[in-house]
C-alpha cells in the first residue's frame, strides 16, 4: 500500500477565532480557501493533472479516475463494511449524516438498519443501481434507513429543521444539510461524481449547479454551498483511509478532491 503523504495549510481554528471576536454567526462566514497540498501520488497517479486548472484539470482528472474496476450493487454491501468500518469497533460501520456506529450485521431495509445511500441521488440523471454511477463506492455510504429516507433525493443546501436521528443534520422541503462533520465528505463525493461521469459510458453528464429541487435532471445543487463545505470541513483521517481502501482493494481509482481539496476551487 502506498500511503498518502500530505502537506496542508488549513486555517479553520484561526477562522473560528476571528469570527468569534467579530461576533459573527457561522452562517455568515466565508471559509478560507484550501492551500495547495502534496501527496505521494502527484508524480504517479496524478502526474498528468498536477499544475493544471479549470477545464484542463477537470478533463485530466476525468481521464485518470475513469480507469476503474466496477463492482455490482450487491457487492457494495460487503465493500461498505470495509471502507466505512468504525476505527474503534471493527464489528461496526460509521453512518453518514448521523455519525452513529452500528453493527455491520444490521444492513437491510428495516427501521434500525443501515442501507446504501447514494450521495449523488440516483434519480438525478436516472442511473439507478446499474453498475457504474449506481455502484460507485466513492459516493455510496452506509446510512440509517430512516435518515436516508428523509434525505431522499433532495439537493444539498443550508437550513431547515432538525432531522430525527440525524446527528445535527437539517432538512426542508427541497434540500438537506448534513451534520458539520460530514459536510466536506458530501461536497467531495458530489464533485467526484461530476468529474467521473461526464456523459460517456452511456450515462448522463452529471454536473453541480446553483439550484435545489433538480428532480430527475442530472444536476446537484448547490455548488456554492458545496464549495464552502469543502473548505469548512477538510478531509479527515477516516475519509482518507476510505479513499485508500477503495483504491487498493475495490475500484483502483481515487477521489482527487480528498487528496487535493484545493482542486475544487481550481475547477469551479
Amino acid at each position: 500500500m502506498l500511503a498518502t503523504r500530505r502537506i496542508r495549510r488549513w486555517k479553520p481554528a484561526a477562522l473560528a477565532t476571528a469570527a468569534a471576536l467579530a461576533g459573527l454567526t457561522a452562517s455568515t462566514l466565508t471559509a478560507t480557501p484550501a492551500a495547495a497540498t502534496t501527496t505521494a501520488y502527484d508524480t504517479t497517479y496524478y502526474k498528468n493533472a498536477v499544475g493544471k486548472t479549470g477545464p484542463g484539470l477537470k478533463s485530466s482528472l476525468h481521464t485518470i479516475i475513469s480507469s476503474q474496476t466496477k463492482i455490482s450493487y450487491s457487492a457494495v454491501w460487503n465493500a461498505l463494511k470495509v471502507t466505512d468500518q468504525d476505527p474503534n469497533n471493527s464489528n461496526n460501520v460509521i453512518l453518514l449524516y448521523s455519525g452513529a456506529s452500528r453493527s455491520k450485521s444490521l444492513n437491510g431495509g428495516d427501521l434500525g438498519d443501515w442501507n446504501r445511500e447514494h450521495t449523488w441521488a440516483k434519480s438525478h440523471g436516472d442511473f439507478g443501481e446499474v453498475t457504474g454511477p449506481g455502484t460507485d463506492l466513492h459516493h455510496l455510504r452506509p446510512a440509517d434507513v430512516q435518515v436516508n429516507s428523509i434525505r431522499g433525493n433532495k439537493d444539498f443546501d443550508n437550513g431547515g429543521s432538525a432531522v430525527s436521528g440525524g446527528g445535527g443534520s437539517l432538512t426542508d422541503s427541497d434540500s438537506f444539510e448534513p451534520r458539520d462533520a460530514d459536510k466536506g465528505d458530501v461536497a467531495r463525493m458530489i464533485l467526484y461524481m461530476a468529474v467521473r461521469y461526464d456523459g460517456g459510458d452511456g450515462f448522463a453528464d452529471l454536473e453541480p449547479n446553483e439550484k435545489v429541487d433538480n428532480g430527475s435532471n442530472p444536476y446537484m445543487g448547490k455548488l456554492s454551498v458545496l464549495k464552502h463545505w469543502n473548505e469548512q470541513d477538510p478531509p479527515s483521517a477516516f475519509e482518507e483511509k476510505r479513499n485508500q481502501a477503495i483504491y487498493d482493494t475495490y475500484q483502483h481509482n481515487r477521489n482527487p478532491f480528498i487528496d487535493h481539496p484545493e482542486w475544487v476551487e481550481a475547477i469551479w
